[in-house]
C-alpha cells in the first residue's frame, strides 16, 4: 500500500458515457470527439466505465480498450478516473489492477450491488481493494441503484486508509453528504464529491471538492461554471448555473438511464450510439420533450 497519496480529486468530472456502434461495440471515434468536447468545455477530469458508462455490460477487454483510448486522447490534460466496480471483492481487485496497468490516474469503486454486505464487510471490501493497488481509490455510494448504503461512520474509518482519497455520494441525501464532510474535515488527504447533479452547489457550500456529474457529458461548460464561479467567490453566478442545469438532471426520467444523456449528445451532434439492451431508444415524443429541455437551457437553438 502506498503512503498517503497527494492526488486530490476536485472540480467537475463528467461520468462519461460509453459510445457504442449499433452492434454494441465500443465506438472509438465518437469517444475521441466526446473527450475533445468535454475538455474544451472546461471540465477538470474524466470518469469512465462508471454507472453512466454502462460498466455492467462491458468485458474486461472492452474496459481495457476504453482506458487506452481515453488516456491517449486526453494526453495528460486532465486526470482520468475509471470505475472498477464488481459485485465481489475479487472482481474489483482484478479491474483495479487492470486500470493500474493501463496507467489510469485513480479508480472509483461502487459498493457491491445485488448482495447486501454489512458495514464491516464493506470496510473489509474497500480495505482489500486499496491494499492491492497503489492507485488513489474513491469510494462510491449510490444506494438508489445498489440498495447498499455506506454510513458516515464507515466512510470516516475508511478515510484512514492511505490510498482511499475521496467518496462520490450519489445518495441524493444532502444530510449524508454533509456528514461525510463533517466527519472527515480537517483531513487534507480525503475529500467528498457530489454525485447528484442537482446538488452540486449545495455540496460545495458544505465543503465538497467538486462533483462527478453525468449531466457534464451534455453541458460541460455549464457544470464547470457551477464549480469555477463558486471557487472564484461568485456565489450568485454559481447558483444561477446550478439552476440552469437542473432541468436536464430532472429530465433523466424521460427515458431509461442513460438514454437521456446519449440522446442529448446525438441532438448536439455527438453520435454516442445506442444504450446496451434492454435499454432501448427514446420514443419520438420523448425525444421532442428532451429537445425542448435543451432549447430551454440554451444548449440547442
Amino acid at each position: 500500500m502506498s503512503s498517503k497519496t497527494s492526488f486530490k480529486p476536485q472540480g467537475i468530472i463528467p461520468a462519461v458515457v460509453t459510445p457504442l456502434t449499433p452492434a454494441g461495440k465500443f465506438k472509438e471515434q465518437a469517444m475521441r470527439q466526446l473527450i475533445k468536447y468535454l475538455i474544451d468545455g472546461g471540465v477538470h477530469g474524466l470518469f469512465i466505465t462508471g454507472t453512466t458508462g454502462e460498466f455492467y455490460g462491458l468485458t474486461p477487454e472492452e474496459k481495457r480498450e476504453i482506458f487506452q483510448v481515453t488516456l491517449d486522447e486526453t494526453n495528460g490534460r486532465v486526470p482520468v478516473y475509471a470505475g472498477t466496480n464488481g459485485i465481489t471483492t475479487r472482481e474489483s481487485v482484478m479491474l483495479t489492477q487492470l486500470a493500474e496497468e493501463c496507467k489510469i490516474d485513480a479508480v472509483s469503486v461502487l459498493t457491491p450491488m445485488f448482495i447486501t454486505p454489512s458495514q464491516d464487510q464493506l470496510y473489509t471490501h474497500y480495505q482489500t481493494i486499496a491494499a492491492n493497488t497503489s492507485l488513489p481509490v474513491l469510494l462510491y455510494n449510490n444506494p438508489p441503484k445498489t440498495g447498499v448504503n455506506l454510513t458516515a461512520a464507515t466512510v470516516a474509518k475508511l478515510a484512514d486508509i492511505p490510498n482511499i482519497v475521496s467518496i462520490k455520494d450519489s445518495s441524493g441525501d444532502l444530510t449524508l453528504t454533509a456528514e461525510y464532510i463533517r466527519l472527515t474535515q480537517g483531513r487534507e488527504d480525503f475529500n467528498v464529491l457530489m454525485g447528484r447533479d442537482t446538488l452540486i452547489y449545495g455540496a460545495l457550500c458544505y465543503g465538497a471538492a467538486g462533483s462527478i456529474a453525468s449531466c457534464a457529458n451534455v453541458a460541460p461548460r455549464l457544470c464547470a461554471d457551477i464549480y469555477d464561479k463558486f471557487m472564484a467567490g461568485d456565489l450568485k453566478g454559481s447558483l444561477e448555473a446550478q439552476f440552469r442545469l437542473a432541468p436536464l438532471r430532472i429530465a433523466f426520467t424521460i427515458g431509461t438511464f442513460p438514454a437521456v444523456i446519449k440522446e442529448s449528445l446525438a441532438l448536439l451532434g455527438i453520435d454516442a450510439g445506442p444504450c446496451m439492451e434492454p435499454v432501448g431508444p427514446m420514443t419520438t415524443e420523448e425525444r421532442e420533450k428532451l429537445r425542448q429541455v435543451l432549447i430551454g437551457m440554451g444548449l440547442l437553438k
